[in-house]
């Protein structure tokens, strides 16, 4: 889609509303004005993908379109851990087969220790045991191993722990798909990640491409500033595109020292976005 067509109750809102639709940047569009509304009448607008961002966004479509198949129609995050689980219990198949070829008379003592299993630990209790040692997550290094492996992909991963955190920082060629627009993709995998990943000490894990997140964290850094200049001399509010919760937070604690703005998140998850007030409106409302 490189256009979509979006009403409001005023020309902000109708520009707004156009780019939820097309899930674009306003840097990235060419804005007509088909009606400027008024009593009882909504505002038009018609929100076109500029031609020097174009490739940008076919190419996040094309991306998509890979993911899709890639998946085959089932769950990427379920397909990654049945093979895993497939392989371990080939493994352990394997091992069972040649503790066969081997088997000695002490095998007995085995058997008869297997018998006096306590009459305290029910049958289901083993099977529980079973159950959970099959069903077992497996670590951040092993999930993004087999991620690589399944896109065909190279690269190297570093694993660094922080307080809070363990960050999984890959490094390689081609791996600007694995990013995708403005991070979503890697955030998503993140997401993943820490659904079928066991964690140390209960830590969060993390995971960053190329170091995107710190390039994103000063690109949004010095956008917070370019946008507090604005504001404060304008002297007019700015609304942000919606974004990740960690992204507000950037935004938040760049402006919380400047003393001629505030900031305010508004909206439900996914769609919750920041605005940037003049300090004085704010206290005025």
């Amino acid at each position: 889609m490189r256009s979509c067509e979006g009403t409001g109750k005023n020309i902000e809102q109708a520009v707004q509303n156009a780019l939820l639709e097309l899930k674009a940047s306003r840097e990235d569009v060419d804005i007509k004005i088909l009606n400027e509304g008024g009593f009882l009448k909504k505002a038009k607008v018609l929100v076109t993908i500029s031609e020097d961002a174009i490739e940008k966004y076919e190419k996040r479509e094309q991306f998509k379109k890979e993911l899709l198949k890639e998946e085959n129609d089932e769950d990427f995050a379920e397909n990654f851990m049945k093979k895993k689980v497939e392989s371990s219990e080939n493994a352990k198949e394997e091992k069972v087969a040649e503790e066969k070829v081997e088997t000695k008379p002490a095998k007995k003592v085995k058997i008869v220790a297997d018998e006096e299993i306590s009459s305290n630990e029910k049958p289901e209790n083993v099977e529980t045991k079973q159950n959970a040692e099959t069903e077992r997550k497996f670590t951040g290094e092993e999930f993004i191993e087999g991620l690589l492996k399944t896109l065909e992909l190279e690269g190297t991963i570093e694993k660094i722990e922080e307080d809070r955190i363990t960050r999984f920082n890959v490094t390689g060629e081609n791996l600007n798909d694995l990013i995708g627009y403005r991070g979503e993709c890697m955030l998503s995998l993140s997401y993943i990640m820490n659904i079928v990943c066991k964690s140390e000490n209960h830590k969060k894990l993390v995971l960053d491409i190329e170091n995107y997140r710190e390039k994103r964290a000063e690109s949004l850094r010095e956008l917070a500033k370019r946008t507090a200049d604005k504001v404060a001399k304008s002297g007019r509010y700015f609304k942000f595109e919606p974004m990740d919760a960690s992204e507000r937070k950037i935004i938040h604690t760049a402006l919380q020292e400047d003393e001629r703005v505030t900031t305010l998140s508004k909206g439900e998850e996914p769609h919750r976005y920041l605005i940037v007030f003049p300090r004085e409106y704010k206290e005025k409302r």
